[in-house]
């Protein structure tokens, strides 16, 4: 006689995320925005001619619940979308779809621009605009004697270590 009956619906990976959430809930600990080694919401960053562009779809989120920071060189987007927060999880016969709190944060690339950085939400997808830098080419300096910088041409440029 089995002692548990395999159902249909039965996901032991699913099983364990609820039993470790619900033992970081009673520790009152929370892995926001990590499901089983994905990272929500799923983001890219693309490289254009003038700017980064990244994306992120963000279905079910609204504006208001969105919130994107920069500092310290990392670009951080935080949000939440709780449209299924009147069902409990025991209700659930199957769930794919992320909901809660979750944030995101990721080093910005070395040539941007922070003060321009725009962002639009539109039909539940995010564009971030991170216009690049000017490029910094290298600029050939000329280097001069201190006699030439004195006006005094009679002393000979020096190649020792003197002072």
């Amino acid at each position: 006689m089995p002692v548990f009956r395999l159902h249909q619906n039965w996901n032991p990976l699913r099983d364990l995320e609820q039993e470790v959430d619900r033992l970081l809930k009673s520790m009152h600990l929370s892995l926001q925005g990590v499901r089983l080694g994905r990272q929500f919401p799923a983001m890219n960053l693309y490289e254009l001619e003038k700017e980064f562009l990244v994306t992120a779809e963000l279905p079910g989120t609204r504006l208001e619940d969105l919130d994107l920071t920069v500092a310290d060189g990392a670009l951080t987007l935080k949000g939440k979308r709780d449209d299924l927060a009147e069902i409990s999880d025991q209700q659930f016969r199957r769930s794919e779809r992320f909901h809660g709190s979750w944030q995101r944060s990721f080093p910005l690339p070395e040539r941007v621009v922070e003060e321009e950085l725009a962002a639009t939400f539109t039909n539940g997808v995010l564009k971030i605009k991170l216009p690049k830098a000017p490029d910094t080419t290298p600029r050939r300096i000329e280097i001069v004697s201190d006699a030439e910088t004195n006006g005094d041409q009679s002393q000979p440029m020096t190649t020792d270590n003197e002072i």
